[in-house]
């Protein structure tokens, strides 16, 4: 039930001698190209995502903030009211004048003209109707009798002209047709006939000659040339080319297994000299050097510093307080009292003065 298996092509001896040294020169020349191209492409990817896709970025935020954002608040704020207002302007200063024109100049001037005109036309409808039309049936009447007459005559011309052509051109020209121009015309078609095969004969009998020099000269000589010269050369280069292919596709591919397990190692050598190295001194010295200046010094000094802030604060407020007091005691001093309420503090009071449930007075309204 199992299908056998297919039987692989039977390889000479000399695809088998071609075939090792070739791959091994074509890895050889392979190899560097294909780590320097490995090292390109990942310098490329490292540039697109690093360098080329921030300033494409960049460049597109510019250009659109260079040309698209300028085009559009001049087309917003320019070029959108100024087209209003230029729409404005031609409705008042032409739409509405042609409007005013129309309706009131030019509808009645035509209809004026309409009248004119529908009246000339009426006039030249009379005019064409009981003169023109009377003259015109006298004159077709005229013609037409002139025309009887000059039919009659011109029919009997053409029948004399008729007869004499027939006798003195027709006829004489039948006779030498019939005797004189068909016999000689016959003759000269067999004359060329004649010619025509010889020249075929003669033609037929060098084209044979030429074709047969042509193929003992040019047709024999190639033929041998291709079977036994061009034909083995040829299929030697195509097995030759296909060796070095698939040399080149197998070099290809191997070398990139090698530069794969090149570049893994440098990574992981770059990662254990470099990386490692780093990340174990920011883990182990970096990390609890600045958990213990962030709790011993930072978050203290954080604290001090908004406790200072508080009392300055709190010194300003009372300053400013003080200064508005003083002020008023010194107004109050040199102008007397205005008879004005003092201005209450709608603050909650503080100390023994605050609100109880007992009482019926509030805070807004205890003094």
């Amino acid at each position: 039930m199992e299908k056998p298996p297919s039987p692989r092509p039977v390889e000479g001896c000399l695809i088998v001698a071609i075939r090792l040294p070739v791959r091994i020169v074509a890895l050889v020349l392979v190899v560097p190209v294909r780590m320097a191209w490995d090292a390109l492409v990942a310098v490329g990817r490292f540039l697109r995502h690093s360098v080329l896709r921030p300033v494409g970025r960049a460049s597109l935020w510019a250009a659109w903030a260079l040309l698209v954002w300028p085009w559009t608040m001049l087309w917003r704020y320019g070029l959108l009211p100024l087209g209003a207002g230029c729409a404005w302007l031609g409705r008042v200063l032409v739409v509405v004048p042609a409007g005013w024109t129309y309706r009131n100049v030019l509808v009645p001037l035509g209809h004026g003209a309409a009248l004119v005109l529908r009246a000339i036309g009426a006039g030249l409808g009379w005019a064409y109707a009981r003169v023109l039309t009377p003259v015109g049936h006298a004159l077709a009447l005229l013609l037409r009798g002139v025309g009887y007459v000059l039919a009659a005559l011109g029919g009997g011309a053409y029948a004399v002209t008729a007869w004499l052509v027939r006798h003195l051109v027709l006829v004489p020209a039948l006779w030498l047709h019939r005797n004189v121009l068909t016999p000689l015309g016959h003759g000269i078609a067999r004359l060329a006939r004649g010619l025509a095969g010889l020249v075929r004969v003669v033609a037929a009998g060098c084209g044979a000659g030429l074709l047969w020099l042509l193929r003992v000269l040019l047709v024999v000589p190639a033929s041998a040339l291709w079977r036994w010269i061009l034909a083995p050369a040829g299929r030697v280069l195509a097995v030759v080319g296909h060796e070095i292919g698939a040399a080149f596709g197998h070099a290809w591919r191997v070398a990139g297994r090698i530069s794969l397990a090149v570049g893994r190692f440098l990574g992981t050598l770059f990662r254990w000299m470099f990386v490692e190295p780093v990340r174990w001194v920011y883990r182990t010295v970096l990390t609890p050097v600045g958990h213990a200046v962030r709790d011993t010094v930072l978050r203290p000094a954080a604290r001090v510093a908004r406790s200072v802030g508080r009392v300055v604060r709190q010194t300003s407020a009372l300053a400013r307080e003080t200064v508005r007091q003083a002020r008023a005691d010194l107004r109050r001093m040199l102008f007397g009292d205005s008879g004005r309420t003092r201005e209450v503090s709608r603050r909650e009071p503080i100390g023994r003065e605050t609100r109880t449930l007992g009482s019926r007075t509030t805070a807004l309204t205890k003094d």
